[in-house]
């Protein structure tokens, strides 16, 4: 791959570890080949997650609350196989996971919802260090309603309006594709979507294509989150021993699943729209029209 992109700085926003490369792994692998500096901020430890998998069961919050910690290293790990930088808002630690829409979480004065303009302030000495031609997020649904993705997405947008960003893209799942691509034979106790069920859209401005070395990379780094996502390639991993095999109708197609179970392909593009800044002919590279 042409290391055009030398000189070139990317930052991703994240609110919790494994939505790195989960929503923008293709994207930042081919980035970081093509030469660019490529940095993932990620905004709490995802505290309040489940775990898939027997070993590490009691390190959720209402046990060992240790999973923060436990997940800080498999976030090494995913950035690692995506060929990137990461570092926390603030300091980890600094923000916690608020959990899901109404829950007890959202309540701790620590938790990301409650961050106000302490967390914008952070995100601009990131922004005034990188000085980023390109940022990643979600939109302001952040993707499928997560509190936490939602203020991501609006320290984003805050940061940017005091610190020049020239493009914002936020991550999205075209759901013509995503709906092509359910696997047809999944693992027992796995279960398809029904329609709607996934988060997606019905248009998108551009998007990423994953040759195989960056395919490889980006399912490598969802395999690093063991804890919270069930990759049914038949790996095995010390957080979770148990293979699981999918076949979805292009067999080049890996399916994983979250802690609910339910089988979702990793499509062969990524999907990204226009936030903000300078505007993207449909189809076009992700950096065209960005002044170095």
């Amino acid at each position: 791959m042409s290391r055009d992109l030398t000189g070139f700085r990317v930052v991703a926003v994240h609110a919790h570890p494994d939505d790195e490369a989960l929503f923008t792994g293709g994207a930042l692998a081919t980035l970081a080949r093509r030469g660019a500096d490529v940095l993932v901020v990620t905004c709490t430890l995802g505290e309040e997650g489940e775990v898939i998998g027997e070993r590490y069961q009691h390190l959720v919050n209402d046990h060992a609350d240790q999973l923060g910690g436990f997940r800080i290293h498999e976030l090494n790990t995913a950035l690692s196989a995506l060929g990137v930088r990461g570092e926390f808002l603030g300091c980890a630690g600094k923000y916690r996971d608020s959990g899901m829409a109404g829950s007890p979480a959202s309540r701790n004065p620590k938790a990301f919802v409650n961050s106000g303009q302490r967390a914008i302030d952070d995100l601009v000495d990131v922004f005034n260090r990188e000085r980023p031609h390109l940022v990643l997020t979600y939109d302001s649904n952040g993707g499928y309603g997560h509190p936490d993705h939602i203020r991501a997405h609006e320290i984003t947008h805050a940061a940017a309006e005091r610190v020049h960003v020239p493009r914002i893209l936020w991550a999205a799942r075209l759901r013509s594709e995503l709906d092509g691509m359910i696997a047809t034979h999944i693992p027992s106790g796995w279960t398809r979507p029904e329609p709607g069920e996934l988060d997606a859209v019905d248009t998108v401005d551009t998007w990423v294509e994953l040759d195989d070395t960056t395919y490889a990379a980006k399912t490598a780094a969802m395999r690093a989150h063991a804890t919270q996502i069930w990759v049914a390639d038949g790996s095995v991993s010390t957080t979770n021993p148990h293979a699981a095999f999918a076949t979805a109708p292009d067999a080049t197609v890996v399916t994983y699943a979250l802690s609910n179970l339910i089988a979702q392909p990793i499509l062969r593009r990524e999907h990204y729209c226009v936030g903000a800044g300078l505007p993207l002919e449909p189809g076009a590279d992700i950096t065209s029209g960005i002044p170095r």
